[in-house]
């Protein structure tokens, strides 16, 4: 048995953050899957793992860690891949890449959470899109994704000049977005798609895509 599990739910976006975290470092590990919609983690032992009930969940020896953004940042520091760190040395771009894993957090996520919510989760459930919600959030993601244009002009990645966690934070969003009409809002910007297009190919979130895939066709 792997040293370290995490637990989660295959179809959530922070469970999927930590997993490509964990393959992208090419750590061996046990996924325990937990089923949400049953309230596992309101229930022992999960509650004693992840005080707010929430997934994921990350147990490395006697360590314990939620919140998928904490999770992703403690693997990339504590297992860096020789030559394919996904943090920098250097303590002013460490600063910088993680300005960018907050904006992730704070300006791109919200949008994307909703328009996934509207187009993704009511469309499996047959319930139609808000579509005064989806145009509203469709315009905050257009303003975010414009910066994230200028800022590529200066560099290959958002963190700086290599793939970091502020990059990585990103990938359950544009799995799913890029899969709605949401898509043109990324095409229609040319360094923003290429980088999207780029990480998305990533042999680690290929995996990743697999096994949500697989679990879907199972419900």
């Amino acid at each position: 048995m792997a040293a370290r599990k995490l637990y989660g739910a295959i179809d959530s976006t922070s469970t999927m953050r930590a997993l490509v975290s964990l393959f992208d470092h090419e750590l061996e590990f046990e996924f325990v899957p937990v089923d949400l919609k049953a309230g596992d983690l309101k229930k022992e032992p999960f509650l004693s793992l992840s005080p707010f009930g929430q997934d994921p969940i990350f147990e490395d020896g006697d360590m314990i860690l939620f919140e998928s953004r904490a999770i992703m940042r403690c693997i990339s520091h504590l297992y860096p891949k020789p030559g394919k760190e996904q943090v920098h040395m250097e303590p002013k771009m460490r600063g910088i890449a993680a300005a960018w894993i907050d904006v992730e957090d704070h300006q791109f996520h919200p949008p994307a959470s909703k328009l996934i919510s509207e187009l993704v989760c009511k469309a499996k459930n047959g319930q139609p899109a808000n579509e005064a919600v989806v145009a509203e959030e469709e315009a905050k993601l257009a303003r975010v994704l414009d910066v994230y244009e200028e800022r590529l002009i200066d560099s290959k990645f958002l963190g700086g000049d290599k793939f970091t966690s502020a990059d990585l934070t990103h990938l359950p969003y544009l799995y799913h977005l890029m899969r709605t009409p949401v898509k043109r809002f990324f095409e229609e910007r040319r360094r923003v798609s290429d980088w999207c297009a780029g990480m998305l190919a990533r042999p680690a979130w290929t995996k990743v895509a697999e096994m949500v895939e697989e679990a879907g066709r199972k419900v």
